[in-house]
Protein backbone atom coordinates (compact mmCIF):
# COMPACT_ATOMS: atom_id res chain seq x y z
CA UNK A 1 0.00 0.00 0.00
CA UNK A 2 1.21 3.52 -0.80
CA UNK A 3 0.44 6.57 1.34
CA UNK A 4 1.41 10.13 0.51
CA UNK A 5 1.38 13.52 2.16
CA UNK A 6 3.23 14.84 5.21
CA UNK A 7 0.45 14.43 7.79
CA UNK A 8 -0.45 10.86 6.84
CA UNK A 9 3.18 9.74 6.81
CA UNK A 10 4.03 11.50 10.07
CA UNK A 11 1.12 9.80 11.82
CA UNK A 12 2.14 6.43 10.37
CA UNK A 13 5.67 6.97 11.74
CA UNK A 14 4.38 8.01 15.16
CA UNK A 15 2.14 4.94 15.30
CA UNK A 16 5.06 2.63 14.43
CA UNK A 17 3.40 1.33 11.29
CA UNK A 18 5.60 -0.94 9.20
CA UNK A 19 7.03 1.30 6.47
CA UNK A 20 9.05 -0.66 3.94
CA UNK A 21 10.46 2.35 2.09
CA UNK A 22 10.13 6.12 2.22
CA UNK A 23 10.64 8.37 -0.80
CA UNK A 24 11.47 12.02 -0.09
CA UNK A 25 11.81 14.83 -2.58
CA UNK A 26 15.35 16.11 -3.03
CA UNK A 27 16.00 19.56 -1.61
CA UNK A 28 12.64 19.96 0.17
CA UNK A 29 13.45 21.52 3.54
CA UNK A 30 10.00 20.97 5.09
CA UNK A 31 10.57 17.20 5.28
CA UNK A 32 13.20 17.36 8.02
CA UNK A 33 10.95 16.03 10.76
CA UNK A 34 9.84 13.07 8.64
CA UNK A 35 13.44 12.27 7.72
CA UNK A 36 14.56 12.46 11.36
CA UNK A 37 11.79 10.13 12.55
CA UNK A 38 12.49 7.69 9.72
CA UNK A 39 16.20 7.56 10.60
CA UNK A 40 15.35 7.08 14.27
CA UNK A 41 13.17 4.10 13.37
CA UNK A 42 15.77 2.76 10.90
CA UNK A 43 13.44 3.03 7.90
CA UNK A 44 14.99 3.00 4.45
CA UNK A 45 14.86 6.50 2.94
CA UNK A 46 15.46 7.31 -0.72
CA UNK A 47 15.78 10.86 -2.02
CA UNK A 48 14.29 11.31 -5.50
CA UNK A 49 13.49 14.06 -7.97
CA UNK A 50 10.03 15.65 -7.74
CA UNK A 51 9.15 14.22 -11.17
CA UNK A 52 9.47 10.68 -9.80
CA UNK A 53 6.92 11.42 -7.09
CA UNK A 54 4.65 13.23 -9.56
CA UNK A 55 4.43 10.05 -11.65
CA UNK A 56 3.58 7.92 -8.64
CA UNK A 57 1.03 9.98 -6.77
CA UNK A 58 -2.72 9.30 -7.10
CA UNK A 59 -4.33 12.62 -7.75
CA UNK A 60 -3.60 14.76 -4.70
CA UNK A 61 -0.48 16.72 -3.75
CA UNK A 62 2.09 14.28 -2.41
CA UNK A 63 3.84 17.19 -0.63
CA UNK A 64 7.22 15.70 -1.44
CA UNK A 65 6.86 12.35 0.30
CA UNK A 66 5.50 8.90 -0.47
CA UNK A 67 5.72 5.81 1.74
CA UNK A 68 5.28 2.11 1.05
CA UNK A 69 3.64 0.44 4.02
CA UNK A 70 2.54 -3.10 4.81
CA UNK A 71 -1.13 -3.88 4.33
CA UNK A 72 -3.45 -2.37 6.93
CA UNK A 73 -4.01 -4.49 10.02
CA UNK A 74 -7.66 -4.75 11.01
CA UNK A 75 -8.65 -5.28 14.64
CA UNK A 76 -10.77 -8.25 15.68
CA UNK A 77 -14.38 -7.24 16.30
CA UNK A 78 -14.42 -9.17 19.59
CA UNK A 79 -12.11 -6.49 20.99
CA UNK A 80 -15.03 -4.06 21.00
CA UNK A 81 -17.15 -6.46 23.06
CA UNK A 82 -14.63 -6.70 25.89
CA UNK A 83 -15.15 -4.64 29.02
CA UNK A 84 -12.69 -1.76 29.27
CA UNK A 85 -11.72 0.77 31.91
CA UNK A 86 -12.93 3.62 29.70
CA UNK A 87 -16.44 4.11 28.32
CA UNK A 88 -16.86 2.24 25.06
CA UNK A 89 -17.87 4.27 22.00
CA UNK A 90 -18.00 2.56 18.62
CA UNK A 91 -18.87 3.84 15.14
CA UNK A 92 -20.46 1.46 12.61
CA UNK A 93 -20.57 2.18 8.87
CA UNK A 94 -23.63 0.72 7.16
CA UNK A 95 -22.86 0.77 3.45
CA UNK A 96 -20.33 3.61 3.19
CA UNK A 97 -18.95 3.24 -0.35
CA UNK A 98 -16.73 6.27 -0.82
CA UNK A 99 -13.20 5.94 0.55
CA UNK A 100 -12.94 9.67 1.19
CA UNK A 101 -16.12 9.54 3.28
CA UNK A 102 -14.70 6.59 5.21
CA UNK A 103 -11.49 8.52 5.84
CA UNK A 104 -13.45 11.51 7.11
CA UNK A 105 -15.57 9.29 9.37
CA UNK A 106 -12.47 7.67 10.87
CA UNK A 107 -10.94 11.11 11.46
CA UNK A 108 -14.07 12.31 13.28
CA UNK A 109 -14.23 9.09 15.31
CA UNK A 110 -10.63 9.38 16.46
CA UNK A 111 -10.91 13.09 17.28
CA UNK A 112 -14.08 12.52 19.32
CA UNK A 113 -12.48 9.75 21.38
CA UNK A 114 -14.29 6.76 19.88
CA UNK A 115 -12.82 3.40 20.82
CA UNK A 116 -13.22 1.87 17.37
CA UNK A 117 -14.81 1.83 13.92
CA UNK A 118 -16.60 -1.10 12.30
CA UNK A 119 -16.98 -1.56 8.54
CA UNK A 120 -18.44 -4.32 6.38
CA UNK A 121 -16.10 -6.71 4.56
CA UNK A 122 -18.18 -6.71 1.38
CA UNK A 123 -19.80 -4.01 -0.79
CA UNK A 124 -18.27 -1.21 1.28
CA UNK A 125 -15.20 1.01 1.32
CA UNK A 126 -12.09 -0.54 2.85
CA UNK A 127 -9.01 1.07 4.37
CA UNK A 128 -6.82 2.21 1.46
CA UNK A 129 -4.09 4.78 0.97
CA UNK A 130 -6.82 7.32 0.16
CA UNK A 131 -8.55 6.57 3.47
CA UNK A 132 -5.24 7.02 5.29
CA UNK A 133 -4.66 10.36 3.59
CA UNK A 134 -8.22 11.63 4.05
CA UNK A 135 -8.20 10.63 7.71
CA UNK A 136 -5.02 12.74 8.17
CA UNK A 137 -3.41 9.67 9.69
CA UNK A 138 -6.19 9.10 12.25
CA UNK A 139 -6.58 5.54 10.98
CA UNK A 140 -3.21 4.79 12.60
CA UNK A 141 -4.57 5.66 16.05
CA UNK A 142 -7.99 3.99 16.21
CA UNK A 143 -8.92 0.30 15.84
CA UNK A 144 -10.86 -0.57 12.68
CA UNK A 145 -12.67 -3.92 12.47
CA UNK A 146 -14.32 -5.64 9.52
CA UNK A 147 -17.42 -7.79 9.90
CA UNK A 148 -19.41 -9.96 7.53
CA UNK A 149 -22.77 -8.63 8.72
CA UNK A 150 -23.33 -5.21 10.31
CA UNK A 151 -26.64 -6.31 11.85
CA UNK A 152 -25.05 -9.28 13.60
CA UNK A 153 -22.46 -6.85 14.94
CA UNK A 154 -25.23 -4.57 16.23
CA UNK A 155 -26.88 -7.48 18.04
CA UNK A 156 -23.58 -8.52 19.64
CA UNK A 157 -22.87 -4.96 20.76
CA UNK A 158 -26.32 -4.73 22.35
CA UNK A 159 -25.78 -8.03 24.16
CA UNK A 160 -22.47 -6.62 25.42
CA UNK A 161 -24.22 -3.62 26.98
CA UNK A 162 -24.14 -0.99 24.24
CA UNK A 163 -27.02 1.26 23.28
CA UNK A 164 -27.04 1.46 19.49
CA UNK A 165 -28.25 4.64 17.79
CA UNK A 166 -28.71 5.09 14.05
CA UNK A 167 -28.34 8.49 12.39
CA UNK A 168 -31.04 9.50 9.89
CA UNK A 169 -32.53 12.78 8.70
CA UNK A 170 -36.06 11.62 9.62
CA UNK A 171 -35.21 10.00 12.95
CA UNK A 172 -37.87 10.27 15.64
CA UNK A 173 -35.45 11.47 18.33
CA UNK A 174 -33.56 14.78 18.22
CA UNK A 175 -29.93 13.92 18.94
CA UNK A 176 -29.39 16.29 21.87
CA UNK A 177 -32.50 15.05 23.66
CA UNK A 178 -31.16 11.51 24.08
CA UNK A 179 -28.84 10.26 26.83
CA UNK A 180 -25.56 9.48 25.06
CA UNK A 181 -23.57 8.70 28.19
CA UNK A 182 -22.20 5.23 28.82
CA UNK A 183 -21.36 2.59 26.24
CA UNK A 184 -22.91 3.53 22.90
CA UNK A 185 -22.53 2.79 19.19
CA UNK A 186 -23.50 5.20 16.42
CA UNK A 187 -24.47 3.79 13.04
CA UNK A 188 -23.85 5.90 9.93
CA UNK A 189 -25.70 5.01 6.73
CA UNK A 190 -24.55 4.97 3.12
CA UNK A 191 -24.15 8.06 0.96
CA UNK A 192 -27.30 7.65 -1.14
CA UNK A 193 -29.83 5.58 0.79
CA UNK A 194 -28.84 6.09 4.41
CA UNK A 195 -29.41 3.23 6.83
CA UNK A 196 -30.65 -0.04 5.39
CA UNK A 197 -34.17 -0.98 6.50
CA UNK A 198 -33.04 -3.93 8.64
CA UNK A 199 -30.26 -1.88 10.23
CA UNK A 200 -32.72 0.85 11.13
CA UNK A 201 -35.06 -1.70 12.67
CA UNK A 202 -32.30 -3.20 14.80
CA UNK A 203 -31.08 0.10 16.28
CA UNK A 204 -32.39 1.03 19.74
CA UNK A 205 -33.24 4.54 18.54
CA UNK A 206 -32.90 6.62 15.38
CA UNK A 207 -31.46 10.09 15.95
CA UNK A 208 -31.96 13.13 13.74
CA UNK A 209 -30.35 16.57 13.45
CA UNK A 210 -32.70 19.50 12.76
CA UNK A 211 -32.01 21.03 9.33
CA UNK A 212 -33.00 24.65 8.69
CA UNK A 213 -32.05 25.00 5.02
CA UNK A 214 -33.38 23.54 1.78
CA UNK A 215 -30.92 20.65 1.63
CA UNK A 216 -32.48 17.60 3.28
CA UNK A 217 -29.38 15.79 4.53
CA UNK A 218 -25.86 16.23 5.85
CA UNK A 219 -22.71 14.45 4.76
CA UNK A 220 -22.26 11.28 6.84
CA UNK A 221 -19.07 12.47 8.53
CA UNK A 222 -20.60 15.87 9.37
CA UNK A 223 -23.66 14.27 10.96
CA UNK A 224 -21.41 11.90 12.87
CA UNK A 225 -19.29 14.79 14.14
CA UNK A 226 -22.31 16.67 15.49
CA UNK A 227 -23.69 13.69 17.41
CA UNK A 228 -20.26 12.47 18.55
CA UNK A 229 -19.46 15.80 20.14
CA UNK A 230 -22.85 15.86 21.82
CA UNK A 231 -21.74 12.62 23.47
CA UNK A 232 -18.46 14.33 24.45
CA UNK A 233 -20.40 17.28 25.89
CA UNK A 234 -22.73 15.06 27.91
CA UNK A 235 -19.87 12.89 29.19
CA UNK A 236 -17.87 15.90 30.37
CA UNK A 237 -20.82 17.05 32.48
CA UNK A 238 -20.55 13.97 34.69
Amino acid sequence: MIIEGKNAILEALKADKTIDKLLLQQGKDSLGRIFALAREKKIKVQFVHAKVLDKMHKGENHQGCIAYISDFHYTKFDTFLERQERTRFVILCDGIQDVQNLGSIIRVAECAGATGVVIAKNNAAQVTDTVMRTSAGAVNHIPVARVTNINVAIEELQQSGYWVYGLEADGENIYDGVNLQGDIALVVGGEDKGLKALTRKNCDKILSIPLKGKITSLNASVALAIVSYEKVRQSEKL
